[in-house]
C-alpha cells in the first residue's frame, strides 16, 4: 500500500502476515494487563525505535502515522484523566476532578493506545494487501472467492477517489454556465452522489462478471504468489519478546517514575 514512500527492505517485509496479526493480537491482550508505569514507559520507547529502524518507509510519512496516533491516544486519556478519582486531587472544579492518580492512570492508558498503535503501523507499512489475502487463501483457507472478492473491492477505492476527483472537476465547471439555485443544497449533494454510485455500481458489475468468466471459484487452485513461514517470523517474534524482556529488566534496574501499579500510583 506505501509501496511509493519506501526507501528501504527490510527482514520484517518477509515476515507473513499471519505471524504479525496473531502476534499483534497477543500483545494487545498482554498490554491490557501490564500495570507498572515504567514497563509501558519503556516498550513505547523500544517499540518506537523498532518501528523506525525496520518499516523502511520516508519518515515524514511514518512520523505523520505517529503524530497522529499520539494525538488520539492522549485525547482519549483525557477522559480518565479529567474524571478520574484519586486521593491527591489537583484540581476540582465541578465535574471536572484532575488527581496524581489520574495523571498516571491516563498516560498509562495513551502508552497502551500507542504501543499497540505503533505495532500495527508496522504491520501496514510492510505488509503488501495481494499478499495478506494470499496468505489468508493458503494456510488459513478462506475461500478463495471471497479473497479476490475483498482483493478487487480494495483495489477499487483508489478508481472510486479518482471518479469524485473528475466528476467535481467537471461539475466546477458546469456550474459556471448555470443559475446558482440548480446547484445549491441537496442539489449539488445529488450531482456528486447518483453519478458516482452509477458509475462504480457499472464498474463493480463488470468486474464481478470478468471474475466469473475466469474461474473465481471456491475449488482447489494454484497460485503464482507463495507466502510460506520462514526464519524471518521466528527473528520478528524474538526481536518482539526481545523489547518485552528488556523493558521488564529496564524497569525494575532502571525506574523512571517507580510507580509499580497505576491502580494505585501518583506522580512525584
Amino acid at each position: 500500500m506505501f509501496e511509493r514512500w519506501k526507501k528501504h527492505h527490510t527482514f520484517v517485509d518477509d515476515v507473513n502476515i499471519i505471524t504479525k496479526l496473531l502476534l499483534g493480537i497477543v500483545l494487545f491482550f498482554f498490554i491490557i494487563f501490564i500495570h507498572n508505569f515504567d514497563f509501558m514507559i519503556y516498550i513505547v520507547v523500544l517499540m518506537f525505535i523498532f518501528l523506525l529502524l525496520f518499516n523502511g518507509t520516508e519518515f515524514k510519512i511514518t512520523g505523520i502515522f505517529i503524530l497522529v496516533t499520539t494525538i488520539f491516544a492522549l485525547m482519549s486519556s483525557l477522559f480518565m484523566i479529567l474524571y478520574g478519582d484519586g486521593e491527591h486531587m489537583l484540581v476540582k472544579f465541578g465535574i471536572i476532578q484532575i488527581s496524581q492518580e489520574s495523571i498516571v492512570r491516563g498516560f498509562h492508558l495513551s502508552m497502551r493506545t500507542i504501543t499497540v498503535s505503533m505495532f500495527g503501523i508496522l504491520i501496514a507499512l510492510t505488509s503488501q494487501i495481494v499478499m495478506i489475502f494470499y496468505s489468508l487463501m493458503q494456510h488459513l483457507k478462506v475461500k478463495p472467492k471471497i479473497a479476490y472478492a475483498f482483493m478487487a473491492a480494495i483495489r477499487i477505492v483508489p478508481l472510486i477517489i479518482s471518479s469524485l476527483i473528475q466528476l467535481r472537476r467537471s461539475l466546477k465547471m458546469r456550474y459556471q454556465m448555470i443559475d446558482a439555485s440548480n446547484y445549491k443544497g441537496i442539489k449539488r449533494l445529488n450531482h456528486l452522489v447518483i453519478p458516482l454510485l452509477s458509475q462504480n455500481i457499472r464498474r463493480a458489475h463488470q468486474l464481478s462478471v470478468a471474475m466469473e468468466s475466469k474461474g473465481f471459484k471456491d475449488g482447489p487452485r494454484t497460485y503464482y504468489y507463495r507466502t510460506p513461514f520462514s526464519y524471518k517470523d521466528i527473528i520478528f517474534i524474538m526481536s518482539i519478546l526481545t523489547i518485552i524482556g528488556l523493558s521488564f529488566l529496564l524497569s525494575n534496574y532502571l525506574p523512571i517514575t517507580g510507580i509499580h501499579d497505576v491502580r494505585f500510583g501518583k506522580l512525584g
